[in-house]
């Protein structure tokens, strides 16, 4: 390229590839259209064969091939020295070839930038993992299937919206900057507001303030929410995520189910064509209903034992160890149970399954059951032995919400980083009145995950947190 080269500021293209692919899908073979378009996108194969020269053109639509010749394009042998990963603007007819290859016979054409590094190898795309993670622009363009995962996750997002909104659910966007970390047990991130000299948590859950507004006469109501949580990292945990979570006046936890197992099943319709998918090499069945059992049916039924917060203390301990758990002596009967439950049963669950009614212990913000003493109304919706959904029945009681965070309190001052706090404003906010509301949060990265059969968080977050690079 000469040395003079400037890139311009803008170019007009008239079609996408996509769009000339359709539009042209019955030109013959080795026929003209008599059309003229102009293209742009990046060059990502490039044959020169003498006095003819074929590059392949994608943007963001697909790709389109150009063909370019000594006698009709300007400035050929520049063309033909392109290199993989250059950015072009070319106009021309729009062609089939002799071969059948629909393409666009440059006449002008324009370079709009420069790939100054290598795109990798032009069969096989990046294969290196942490490169794909890091240089997200380079897998973007070098591995279809990436593209293909990232588009599927914005379709899920807004196919989600959409879905809401038509069963009369609102959006709305709550504060990241937390006074009070809470809606979940996990580490938080902290910062500083230097105005205020107030330190404030990035949030681990938008909940609390979500329930406030159903307080506010938001009956429906809903965020896809950035949460962040300052933990390990995994092939299904990152640092920060998005979650949506929702909540709606008047209902239970058992019309949460319901409203989840049709969401997911309407959403792998529209992704995948089916409620019916493969993960990994099994077959999941998405759709409704999706089973409902109780979280000790489903520890007997896999670790062969049965358990209840009921029994007595050191029997649950001796069970836990027995299983390979190693109790803490902080913890009571419903950490216990859950631990039990978590270790022997959860990962063995293919489903997809409701795990049902949850020790009150490890549930601060769930309703008591209606029924069992000591258990709350909770599922969590259990899908390739992964957690992909957390619900519950409300807990609208201002006094019980009180006592059982001051518990949560007590547990932290002991030690557990993870518990939650006493939120003043939140029980405040429950003293004004809140209805009968059940309430979901399901994690959108492991959905997408699962819709698209990718087996690591990283693989559908665009630009996953990192350690940091060596140095070369």
């Amino acid at each position: 390229m000469a040395d003079d080269w400037r890139p311009p500021y803008r170019v007009d293209v008239t079609h996408r590839a996509s769009q000339l692919q359709a539009d042209h899908a019955d030109l013959a073979d080795g026929e003209g259209s008599g059309v003229t378009a102009t293209v742009a996108g990046r060059v990502m194969l490039m044959r020169d064969m003498g006095r003819l020269a074929f590059a392949t053109l994608r943007d963001s639509s697909g790709a389109i091939q150009l063909m370019a010749t000594a006698k009709g394009t300007d400035r050929f042998a520049e063309f033909g020295s392109l290199n993989l990963g250059d950015w072009v603007v070319a106009t021309g007819e729009v062609v089939r070839t002799r071969k059948g290859e629909l393409s666009v016979q440059v006449a002008s054409w324009e370079l709009l930038a420069e790939a100054r590094r290598n795109f990798g190898d032009k069969w096989k795309g990046v294969t290196d993992t942490d490169l794909r993670y890091r240089q997200r622009y380079v897998d973007l363009w070098a591995n279809e299937s990436s593209r293909a995962v990232f588009l599927a996750r914005s379709k899920v997002m807004s196919l989600t919206r959409r879905w809401l909104e038509d069963r009369g659910f609102v959006e709305v966007e709550t504060p990241v900057f937390h006074p009070i970390p809470g809606g979940a047990a996990a580490r938080p991130f902290t910062t500083h507001h230097n105005a205020l000299d107030l330190e404030l948590y990035l949030r681990i859950a938008p909940e609390l303030y979500l329930k406030r507004l159903v307080v506010g006469g938001f009956e429906r109501v809903f965020e896809l929410a950035r949460v962040f949580r300052n933990e390990g990292l995994s092939t299904r945990h990152n640092p920060e995520f998005t979650m949506l979570e929702l909540y709606q006046a008047y209902a239970d936890y058992r019309d949460i189910m319901s409203l989840t197992e049709e969401l997911v099943a309407f959403l792998a319709g529209e992704i995948t064509g089916s409620t019916k998918l493969t993960y990994g090499d099994r077959e999941i069945d998405l759709t409704p209903p999706w089973r409902r059992a109780t979280l000790t049916e489903l520890v007997e039924e896999h670790a062969g034992v049965r358990v209840d917060v009921r029994m007595p203390l050191e029997e649950l301990r001796r069970l836990a160890t027995e299983l390979g758990v190693e109790p803490e002596d902080a913890w009571g009967p419903g950490k216990l149970v859950l631990e039990i439950y978590e270790k022997t049963t959860e990962a063995q669950l293919w489903g997809p399954v409701f795990v049902c009614d949850y020790p009150m212990e490890v549930s601060p913000l769930a309703r008591d059951h209606r029924e069992l003493p000591e258990v709350v109304e909770r599922f969590e919706a259990i899908v390739a032995g992964r957690e992909l959904a957390n619900a519950f029945s409300e807990l609208v009681d201002p006094d019980e919400q009180r006592r059982r965070l001051e518990d949560q309190a007590r547990q932290k001052a002991a030690g557990d980083a993870e518990a939650m706090v006493v939120d003043d404003d939140y029980v405040r906010a429950l003293e004004y009145g809140l209805p009968p509301t059940g309430g979901l949060g399901i994690g959108m990265d492991r959905l997408v995950m699962l819709l698209t059969d990718t087996h690591s968080i990283r693989d559908v977050v665009l630009f996953p947190t990192l350690r940091p690079e060596q140095e070369s």
